[in-house]
């Protein structure tokens, strides 16, 4: 890299780390400050300049302090105070923000329900938090009332809107209108610091059921402007999000971005690669929030006008993958790409100021010691860290593979340094590492493998569960992934290790989506994965799907389809067989299934 480009980055990054010291140096130091306050200050200043957009509704600062006033007071009346949990089950709106922020200002807790749950999982979400009440939205009380049976007897409902078989449910939008909507006074708010919990935001359930992890108000604070700094947010900034607001990205980053400086955020209910573009063109915006897959599902939607027609001065988010990036930033014009990393529970954050593209962000060695960090060797088949015969962790050198960790530490002057933990205390302490460089020493498992390079960028390689090992060798599903999404009739990809009786490890098998099955050449994919994958790396099963499970935040869901393995009797898709012997992929039919799995066939 020539000397110019690399003091350019190095400034770049050292500007970008100053602005966000900045901006979160009165959350590490004033220890009462709450959430309340921070929207009773904003009201203050930006008084009736418009706060929140959506196609619903319209707020300003002063409507949203003031409906927020509206919800704290109408749940004192309710008997609920601080430290009670209320499950929110809303979808994306203005009126979302104004429920919880309410509630935090009288001291009660949010756990923020994902709204596309039902059956089981959604009784399971709601009972972790062990709430005293849940508010639903009119359009998702037939979910809630599915699994009504299967709640706590003593929790209460109410509903938000109007809704046909309420019955006796008590209405909370109706009951508001009882209430003042100015600021509580002193004997009404609980005294409240920046250590009592304020959300319970829940973990994605990729592999498994999500976890409610709790975030204090500290931890809000600092996610909210955090990200105004780190987008270096302007009053004049029109922020468009249409992640689910239940997630710390759609729900706590984008506020920080779109208003702490008095900007405006554009709300969309539910994310639509067609009318993305046309949105952020009808409102002006100048900033969007990603997260997860939605920029390939941008890239793969068909061209329109709107898509370069946009007043754009950046994108921030995360898990935009190197695939992906270059193609996405010249298509779209999009003049900067600010890629991070960080665990809504975690304390490990990482920040891309300067764009490296695949980079999820950068810790130079000049810096590196004022941030506990830490890559350490991985055994993917244990799924623990390496220990060297002093019983400690071995740290990866740069360009080695590893599991990146945060030191844990109790100090009340490195509040963003703490582990908060989950709602279920056994899952807490499997989070940490204890012993690892020192005795009694603490570190937070990210369960992330990741790369640190000479020049200190950070590399995501895979999730810690999803690396698996085949014919003696590590294999990345990211890595493979990213090597099938390149051939060009390729959408999609998700890529795990399967089972097979009789063998080490597990085979890879890729799921896939096509742009045209009709039209799709397996030959000549078949020369690609060749070409561009060493032998024990490329996947043994194919299944063609017409499209993938996914979370809300767009992460592929892998589960049921290593369940299911290649048995085709499990499925209605298509699974295919590269077979040594006929030397190209051939269908698995139950015949063949059965020759796989007693080992009659050369794998």
């Amino acid at each position: 890299m020539p000397l110019l480009e690399r003091v350019r980055r190095e400034l770049r990054y050292f500007f970008g780390l100053v602005r966000i010291l900045r901006a979160v140096h009165p959350v590490a130091t004033e220890k009462t400050q709450t959430v309340g306050q921070v929207i009773e200050n904003l009201a203050e200043k930006y008084g009736d300049k418009v706060a929140l957009v959506s196609a619903r509704e319209t707020l300003t600062y002063r409507e949203l302090n003031a409906r927020a006033n509206l919800y704290a007071r109408w749940a004192r009346a309710q008997g609920l105070g601080p430290g009670d949990t209320i499950a929110l089950l809303m979808p994306n709106r203005p009126e979302y923000f104004c429920v919880w922020m309410g509630l935090a200002k009288i001291g009660c807790v949010t756990a923020l329900i994902n709204t596309n749950l039902t059956g089981p999982a959604l009784a399971q979400c709601i009972d972790v938090a062990h709430p005293r009440a849940i508010i639903v939205d009119a359009c998702l009380l037939v979910s809630l009332e599915a699994v009504r049976s299967l709640l706590a007897e003593n929790v209460r409902i109410f509903l938000h809107g109007e809704a046909a078989g309420a019955g006796t449910i008590p209405r909370v939008d109706t009951a508001l209108g009882e209430f003042s909507n100015e600021n509580l006074s002193a004997g009404e708010g609980p005294t409240i610091s920046s250590k009592d919990r304020c959300l319970y935001v829940y973990t994605s359930g990729t592999t498994g059921l999500p976890k409610a992890a709790n975030l204090n108000h500290f931890r809000v604070l600092l996610m909210m402007i955090g990200f105004a700094g780190l987008t270096a947010a302007k009053p004049t900034d029109r922020v468009y999000n249409c992640l689910p607001m239940y997630h710390s990205v759609g729900g706590i980053a984008a506020f920080g971005a779109g208003l702490i400086k008095g900007g405006t955020l554009v709300i969309r209910e539910k994310f639509s690669a067609r009318e993305f573009w046309s949105d952020i063109v009808r409102y002006d915006c100048n900033i969007f929030c990603y997260v997860g897959e939605l920029c390939r599902y941008l890239l793969a939607a068909p061209a329109c006008p709107e898509e370069t027609a946009h007043h754009l001065r950046l994108c921030c988010g995360n898990g935009l993958r190197p695939d992906v990036w270059m193609k996405f930033r010249e298509r779209f014009r999009v003049p900067r790409i600010l890629e991070y990393y960080a665990a809504t529970e975690g304390n490990v954050a990482l920040f891309n100021f300067d764009s490296m593209p695949g980079a999820v962000g950068r810790l130079p060695d000049w810096i590196k010691h004022r941030f506990p960090i830490a890559i350490v060797r991985y055994d993917i088949e244990t799924e623990q860290p390496v220990r060297g015969a002093n019983g400690f962790c071995i740290a990866c050198v740069p360009g080695e593979p590893g599991e990146i960790i945060g030191e844990i530490i109790n100090d009340p002057k490195k509040p963003a340094n703490r582990f908060e933990g989950y709602s279920d205390k056994a899952a807490s302490e499997r989070k940490i590492l204890r012993n690892v460089f020192k005795s009694g020493d603490a570190w937070f498992a990210t369960g992330d493998l990741m790369m640190r390079d000479a020049r200190g960028y950070y590399y995501f390689l895979d999730r810690a569960g999803d690396t698996f090992r085949w014919k003696g060798e590590n294999v990345s599903t990211t890595q493979v992934s990213e090597a099938i999404t390149a051939f060009s009739d390729i959408t999609e990809a998700n890529v795990y290790g399967v089972s097979i009786p009789g063998t080490e490890g597990r085979a890879g098998m890729a799921a896939i989506v096509v742009k045209d099955m009709d039209s799709f050449d397996l030959a000549t994919f078949r020369r690609h994965l060749r070409e561009n994958l060493p032998h024990f790396a490329r996947p043994l099963f194919l299944r063609f799907q017409s499209q993938f499970d996914i979370t809300s935040t767009f992460k592929q869901r892998k589960m049921d389809l290593v369940a299911q393995g290649f048995d085709p009797t499990r499925s209605a898709d298509s699974i295919f067989f590269d077979d040594p012997e006929a030397d190209t992929f051939v269908p698995v039919d139950p015949a063949l299934h059965e020759h796989i799995t007693q080992g009659r066939r050369r794998l």
